[in-house]
């Protein structure tokens, strides 16, 4: 009899999407609550790290003088947070596994995804957000003239009392919303099934759109609530994010969870 080859490849299976409710949700970020208690050195790090990178941002604006670009990257910048929250996903599943908590293994763990098909995600969220900005520069320039605003002050008091900037506020928002939508629905379930398992890219974005079709009222409803938490948490020099990010990251992980079947 001839003898088969064991060695040939076979794909990963694809993830089964389940469907789940509201309380779901809520019953995700109580998890993602008790995750930051279990392990707050972690969590104020990562929080810490995304904080000092929202204040570079703004330092940066105001440095170059674009108060205009203000808005739409605190719009902007919650987008980039599921590649960010990678190492907290690694640690709710650590807590999960009973497995203890080492920074050098979830740095690693970190490091290493440079390798593996979470790096395309980073990519596809970097170009929707610069995508983003580019077309705030393009709204600008049709509904304000691009003028130099040199200040906060007069920015927004030209987009909230003039009609032209009521206009500019109104469509980049659509717009904004349209392409958070798409990146929120591409990325959500997405990035930590890349974490957890040998798959490519397309497939987890496509696990994530169906993820959402399948469950929009309970989707919706988590998207709503990290959008508001992380805008909130900005608003005092976003010192917030050092405890809001880490716990809607370990959510994050546990809404994966509640919404995949486990890998067999």
């Amino acid at each position: 009899m001839e003898h088969q080859d064991q060695s040939v490849y076979r794909p990963p299976a694809v993830p089964v999407v389940r469907e789940f409710e509201v309380t779901d949700v809520i019953a995700a970020l109580k998890a993602g609550w008790r995750d930051f208690l279990r392990a707050p050195g972690f969590g104020v790090f990562f929080g810490g790290f995304y904080a000092i990178g929202g204040l570079l941002i703004l330092g940066l604006l105001s440095v170059f003088d674009m108060p205009y670009m203000i808005i739409p990257l605190a719009i902007g910048f919650p987008l980039v947070g599921p590649f960010v929250a990678a190492g907290l996903y690694a640690i709710s599943r650590n807590l999960a596994a009973g497995k203890p908590l080492r920074w050098r293994d979830i740095l690693i763990l970190m490091y290493r995804q440079r390798e593996r098909q979470l790096s395309w995600m980073a990519f596809l969220v970097l170009f929707v957000f610069w995508i983003w900005i580019y077309q705030v520069r393009i709204l600008l320039a049709l509904f304000l003239g691009f003028k130099p605003i040199w200040s906060i002050e007069q920015f927004t008091q030209v987009v909230l009392m003039t009609p032209s900037g009521i206009a500019f506020l109104c469509v980049g928002t659509l717009v904004g919303f349209v392409l958070a939508m798409v990146l929120f629905a591409s990325t959500v379930i997405a990035i930590p099934l890349l974490l957890d398992r040998e798959l490519d890219f397309v497939t987890a974005i496509i696990t994530s759109f169906k993820t959402v079709i399948a469950n929009p009222l309970p989707m919706l409803g988590w998207g709503v609530i990290v959008t508001l938490l992380a805008i909130v948490a900005m608003l005092p020099a976003f010192l917030g994010l050092i405890v809001v990010f880490p716990v809607l990251g370990h959510a994050t992980w546990h809404l994966y969870t509640r919404a995949i079947e486990p890998a067999e």
